[in-house]
């Protein structure tokens, strides 16, 4: 992530941990927080819902009933109202600081956004609703390029910026609705199945992926068409029934590809895959890396 030299430009060091620097919007207010020095159990929380992402450096997270956790660039959090952070900074020194990005988005925003959600794009056993409790993003490329041009925007000088964020927000929070409920039905499928059919046709995959799996099959399973199954589990998930087949089946794939005696033939069998050719081609445009090349890295790396 890049800070715009204009968001920076007129910022002042007053304060060697968590320096803050403020840009308002009419629905949303971005602050930039450097440390300069290391610290630990630096606490503060907002009373809007908030977005916090890294730019550079680390950060220990700390929260009520969680573990502590690193937090790095490339993440994201989203934190309820009034949720206390305690934050420590092991890294950070006056040439190395560490750099974060927190934003509160107006409660007006999020309802309507849910609201519209729920009217136009329902989900198929439940409603849409912002999350009410911490969640954590892990390095979501369209989330982060939202924030980049969040980023452009509150220091462009523009007079039709707040229309312009309102619909980058919009966006945004949908996209950060959708990555919670993949999340919720990949992570609690089993524990979430006997309630939701979406739920149980992702434990369904999770527990055939070695079988061949259709579409036909799959919408069989939970009595809809082919069509609506499709256009429910898109809408949902974020990705289309057989994206989401094809990653289930590389996680497991790579799990298997740790054992130095697996063969690559074996494990494209063991994961679903009716052709070695399509499994290596879906295997490099996931993992960036041949099946091989990926076997002897981890194997290498663990011995």
């Amino acid at each position: 992530m890049i800070l715009p030299s204009e968001i920076v430009k007129n910022r002042k060091l007053e304060t060697l941990v968590e320096n803050k620097l403020t840009h308002t919007l009419n629905s949303a207010e971005m602050h930039i927080f450097e440390t300069h020095q290391k610290v630990t159990d630096f606490t503060l929380k907002f009373s809007h819902p908030l977005l916090v992402s890294m730019i550079e450096g680390r950060k220990i997270m700390n929260f009520k009933n969680m573990t502590p956790f690193s937090f790095v660039p490339g993440e994201t959090l989203i934190l309820p109202p009034d949720e206390l952070m305690r934050v420590d900074f092991p890294d950070a020194g006056l040439n190395t600081p560490t750099k974060c990005l927190a934003m509160t988005i107006s409660e007006e925003m999020i309802r309507d956004t849910v609201v519209y959600l729920n009217e136009e794009r329902s989900r198929v056993d439940n409603e849409w609703r912002f999350v009410d409790s911490n969640l954590i993003i892990p390095n979501d490329l369209a989330i982060q390029q939202i924030i980049q041009r969040m980023l452009f925007l509150f220091s462009e000088n523009h007079p039709s910026k707040d229309m312009f964020a309102d619909f980058m927000l919009r966006e945004l929070i949908i996209r950060v609705l959708q990555n919670e409920a993949k999340t919720s039905y990949v992570e609690q499928a089993k524990e979430l199945s006997s309630d939701n059919r979406l739920a149980y046709i992702i434990n369904y995959i999770k527990e055939n992926l070695s079988k061949q799996l259709s579409i036909k099959e799959l919408s069989d399973q939970i009595h809809m068409s082919e069509s609506n199954f499709h256009r429910v589990f898109k809408n949902e998930m974020d990705i289309s029934p057989i994206d989401f087949i094809n990653n289930e089946r590389i996680k497991l794939a790579c799990k298997l590809l740790k054992n130095p005696d697996k063969q690559i033939k074996e494990v494209y069998a063991e994961c679903g895959f009716n052709s070695l050719s399509y499994f290596i081609r879906v295997f490099k445009r996931k993992e960036l890396i041949s099946p091989g090349e990926y076997q002897l890295k981890v194997v290498s790396r663990d011995n």
